[in-house]
């Protein structure tokens, strides 16, 4: 519970075994004792307090830790609400937080970026955002900004006192300065969405050239059925895995072929609908068979898309290999393995590495954006120094150079919740799962 009555609900539900009142106890304190409901314990309890303005919420907290078991948790919910508590809005405390100034709104949101992180990379970001990172960035960029906005701000309102005045050199060299700072947190979001959102993979090929057994294989598990007939699967299987710690997706497809029935070719069409939409595709091959036109179709769709092609049943005798002629126009490695065998699996790790640069995202020594809201916002902030850098090649006053300066501080405020609408507040912890 957070909020100024908490403690008041608390003492109505909780009995300590020391009994203290409420003034006496420390914050970061925990008490065990009982709930309390008529005189009759309901369960064994451990409550810990936490006192404005050091808590999650910068308010008055409780936590009441209790055995566990669906019954008991409802139990002991409904008597805090009988007593004064409601139920916390999506997001609540951590929107509290926010409005108290503990955080800002970029920290807020990388609460929600560490709950639903995939990866340990992702984590690895949701922990330095929080950590304020961002927010570190930003306000040295506005800070630098300010340093001369507060010049040009004195110039134009006291023009009748001799005070320094803001060179066009001088601005012109700031608005630079911060467009090439602003610019590397924008390209830096090609990164992060690869972090946030993983790499979409399709796995495409003919019927029974090894998709299923290659999907199990990367997975170390029996995820998808694997047989002799032709046309197992007839629907897509999604699967996560991680790569270098970036999470990849793996979709495993229907066989693509001229369909036997209706069924088959839904799924035929779906599998080329997600190769189309695909981050990369894995094109996999029976190497063992010659090679026909509807392989040749599956290769004119990796050809089109970031792709590695897959040489399967390497542990058979070889019609087709690496050197063969039907591949010298293709870009990407070629790949020979033998799915069934679980031979040349990382070998396939270590291209996609190779493909997306994994190895070269550092989280370290940088701040990297993975959030869209915060990535447009910057590319707006860069859209407005552009304008200021016109302005001033266009000879323009100092007070109109002025207002493009200060859309570029709003820009940066409304990353950081300096300036935001509630209509935004509300949106963005309405993504957030009840109470957190």
């Amino acid at each position: 519970m957070s909020g100024k009555n908490c403690f008041d609900i608390l003492e109505k539900i909780f009995k300590a075994k020391n009994p203290q009142s409420i003034e006496n106890i420390k914050g970061y304190t925990i008490k065990y004792g009982n709930i309390i409901e008529n005189n009759n314990i309901v369960d064994e309890v451990l409550v810990s307090y936490f006192k404005a303005p050091k808590s999650y919420t910068a308010e008055n907290m409780c936590e009441i830790n209790s055995h566990g078991g669906n019954y008991i948790v409802k139990k002991i919910l409904d008597l805090c609400l009988k007593n004064g508590a409601r139920l916390a809005e999506p997001g609540e405390f951590t929107k509290r937080a926010f409005l108290n100034g503990r955080i800002d709104l970029t920290q807020a949101e990388s609460v929600i970026d560490l709950i639903n992180a995939k990866s340990e990379r992702e984590a690895k970001s949701g922990i330095k955002q929080l950590e304020g990172f961002l927010s570190e960035e930003i306000g040295k960029i506005k800070q630098e900004i300010m340093d001369v906005m507060i010049k040009i701000e004195v110039t134009i309102d006291y023009p009748e006192y001799d005070v320094e005045d803001a060179t066009n050199a001088e601005i012109d060299t700031m608005l630079y300065s911060v467009k090439s700072k602003l610019e590397k947190l924008e390209r830096s979001f090609d990164n992060g969405k690869l972090i946030k959102e993983g790499i979409k993979t399709a796995i495409i090929g003919k019927p029974n050239a090894g998709k299923s057994s290659l999907l199990n294989a990367i997975l170390k598990e029996d995820r998808a059925i694997v047989t002799n007939i032709e046309g197992t699967t007839r629907d897509t299987i999604e699967e996560f895995v991680n790569i270098n710690g970036i999470p990849l997706k793996l979709i495993d497809t229907a066989g693509i072929r001229e369909a036997k029935d209706e069924v088959e070719r839904i799924g035929i069409k779906k599998s080329k609908e997600i190769a189309k939409e695909a981050d990369l595709i894995i094109a996999i091959f029976d190497s063992s068979k010659d090679f026909n036109k509807e392989d040749q179709e599956i290769l004119d769709i990796a050809k089109s898309k970031k792709s590695i092609i897959i040489l399967n049943k390497s542990d058979l005798e070889n019609r087709v290999s690496a050197d063969s002629e039907i591949f010298k126009d293709v870009k990407s490695n070629i790949i020979s393995i033998s799915a069934l065998n679980k031979i040349g699996i990382e070998d396939i790790f270590e291209e996609i590495t190779k493909l997306f640069n994994l190895n070269e995202i550092n989280l370290d020594n940088e701040v990297v954006i993975t959030n869209l809201r915060q990535k447009n916002l910057i590319s707006k902030a860069i859209e407005s120094v552009n304008k200021a850098i016109k302005s001033l090649e266009e000879g323009m006053t100092s007070d109109i150079v002025a207002i493009f300066i200060k859309d570029i501080l709003d820009d940066l405020g409304s990353i950081t919740g300096e300036i935001a609408t509630d209509e935004i507040i509300d949106e963005i912890f309405a993504k957030f799962c009840l109470g957190k």
